[in-house]
């Protein structure tokens, strides 16, 4: 099993200017007990639900470069890219660029956005649910072909590119990852199917990681794919901290499922949830 930090907070500690050094030594203590893999969210204003929309938030693909300098091992990618947030041909090449720079360790996560307060609050146009998925499929064929020898055109319902040139690739392998973050089961887990390299679920309980699984399973045999090669990951939502006998005894649950990584949250200040993750937790783990 992988273990993966998702820093979705920038408010702790307070003060702006501590920002970059508290993410800075997060990232290293994480790397430097095992964590496989970094993310921050794509947003631009704190989620509604979980803290005051006026919190701080950073871009993340600029986090992501920042901590590309600091790290050396960990993977590296946004849990997870809105797709109404950047033009497919320029997403493509950001997350070349974050692949370069890093050495190889980017991945792409993404999604069909949902955020319509930051969305209407920036003027990024909100479409509706279907249309969202239709780009999000769109946007996935894009950054598979300019990932590939094909640098020709792409004509889509809703995007039009004449040449599809990347250069530099990306390093290390022929692509970044690609996971497809959600659980919809008409149509997100469908695309994981059809397009993705990973699934990213939402851990509520390993039944119901089990059930979306099964509808992935379906889709895969509908698409021809081997439900096998696709990377599972799950978001956990339980905190680690508090009872870490019972989290580690879903994790135990779902590697049972087939999954191979599990992202953990800071539910305290990042360095001191990083410092005991590492000193309490990780020991416990498999990391094979």
């Amino acid at each position: 099993m992988k273990l993966g930090l998702h820093y979705w907070n920038f408010s702790t500690p307070a003060d702006p200017a501590a920002i970059a050094p508290t993410l800075r030594e997060t990232a290293l203590i994480a790397e430097q007990a095992g964590v496989a893999s970094f993310t921050v969210m794509d947003h631009y204003f704190q989620m509604d639900g979980m803290a005051p929309a006026e919190e701080p938030m950073l871009e993340g693909y600029t986090t992501l470069g920042y901590l590309a300098a600091l790290t050396e091992r960990m993977t590296l990618g946004l849990l997870v890219t809105g797709v109404m947030y950047r033009h497919p041909g320029l997403l493509a090449k950001i997350v070349t660029t974050l692949d370069v720079l890093s050495a190889g360790r980017a991945r792409l996560g993404i999604g069909a956005s949902w955020y319509e307060r930051e969305q209407r609050g920036l003027g990024v146009p909100v479409v509706p649910v279907a249309e969202r998925f239709e780009r999000l499929e769109e946007t996935l064929r894009i950054c598979l072909q300019m990932w590939s020898d094909d640098n020709g055109p792409f004509e889509g319902t809703h995007y039009r590119l004449t040449e599809t040139l990347n250069s530099p690739p990306p390093l290390g392998r022929a692509r970044p990852m690609i996971m497809i973050g959600g659980g919809g089961e008409k149509k997100t887990l469908r695309l994981v199917a059809k397009y993705a390299d990973a699934c990213n679920l939402f851990g509520s309980t390993p039944e119901d990681v089990a059930a979306k699984l099964d509808v992935l399973r379906a889709h895969c045999d509908t698409e021809g794919r081997d439900y096998a090669g696709i990377v599972k990951t799950v978001l956990v939502t339980r905190p680690p901290l508090e009872d870490p006998d019972a989290w580690l005894r879903d994790v135990e649950a779902y590697a049972r499922l087939g999954v191979t990584e599990v992202q953990t949250m800071p539910d305290r200040h990042p360095v001191e949830f990083a410092t005991i993750l590492a000193k309490d937790v990780l020991p416990r783990m498999d990391l094979s």
